[in-house]
C-alpha cells in the first residue's frame, strides 16, 4: 500500500519541480573557481545542506514558520553544478509564490553563501538579484575629513594674504627710491647751449655758458 503512495508523491514532486516551472529558481555553483584545490564535491549531503538553508530562510518569512526541509525540492541536478528548486506549501500541493522565496533568499543570502564558502558570483540564484553589500564605514570619520579640508583652505587664504601684504610693502618702499634716483640723474645732466656743453650748476636756476662770460665773470668765484 505504501509503494503506490510513494510513487504518487514522487510524481507530484516531479511535476512541481521542473526547469522554468512556475515559482522555480535555477542555481549555479562554481565551487572549483571559488576554492581551487580546496574545492569539495557536490553530493547528497551538500544538497541536504542547501535544502536546510532554504528552509531556514523561509521560516524567517511571516506565516512560513512551518516550512521543513522536505518542502524544498531539487531537480535537474548537473555535475557542473547547477539545479532547479522550488518550495512547496506544507498544507497544499503547490509551490510557494516566487516573491516570498526571493525575499527570503535575499534576506539570508550571506548566511547561505557562508554555508558553502562561496559568494554572490560563485553561488548564483539566476532569477534573484544579488544583495547589495552594506556601505563600508570610512576609516576616518566624515567630520574629520570636512574639518581638514576647511582648515587647509583657511591656511592657504592666510598665506596668500601675507604674501600680498609683503608685495605691497615692497612696492611702496621701491617707489620713493626710484624718484630720488631720477632726481639725481637730472642733477648730473650736462646741458647743451649753442652747441657748447656746460655743467648744470642748478637744475632750477639753469646753467651758465662760458662762451658768453666776461673775463671778470670767469675769474670771479661763485
Amino acid at each position: 500500500m505504501l509503494w503506490p503512495l510513494f510513487f504518487l508523491v514522487t510524481a507530484i514532486h516531479a511535476e512541481l519541480c521542473q526547469p522554468d516551472a512556475e515559482n522555480a529558481f535555477k542555481v549555479r555553483l562554481s565551487i572549483k573557481t571559488a576554492l581551487g584545490d580546496k574545492s569539495y564535491a557536490w553530493d547528497t549531503n551538500e544538497e541536504y545542506l542547501f535544502k536546510a538553508m532554504v528552509a531556514f530562510s523561509m521560516r524567517k518569512v511571516p506565516n512560513r514558520g512551518a516550512t521543513e526541509i522536505s518542502h524544498v525540492l531539487l531537480c535537474n541536478v548537473t555535475q557542473r553544478v547547477s539545479f532547479w528548486f522550488v518550495v512547496t506549501d506544507p498544507s497544499k500541493n503547490h509551490t510557494l509564490p516566487a516573491v516570498e522565496v526571493q525575499s527570503a533568499i535575499r534576506m539570508n543570502r550571506d548566511r547561505i553563501n557562508n554555508a558553502f564558502f562561496l559568494n554572490d558570483q560563485t553561488l548564483e540564484f539566476l532569477k534573484i538579484p544579488s544583495t547589495l553589500a552594506p556601505p563600508a564605514d570610512p576609516a576616518v570619520p566624515v567630520w574629520i575629513i570636512i574639518f581638514g579640508v576647511i582648515f587647509c583652505i583657511v591656511i592657504v587664504a592666510i598665506t596668500l594674504l601675507i604674501l600680498s601684504g609683503i608685495r605691497q610693502r615692497r612696492r611702496k618702499n621701491k617707489g620713493p627710491s626710484e624718484v630720488e634716483d631720477a632726481e639725481d640723474k637730472c642733477e648730473t645732466v650736462i646741458a647743451i647751449e649753442n652747441g657748447i656743453p656746460c655743467d648744470a650748476l642748478d637744475t632750477k636756476d639753469g646753467c651758465m655758458n662760458e662762451a658768453f662770460m666776461t673775463e671778470g665773470e670767469r675769474l670771479t668765484p661763485l
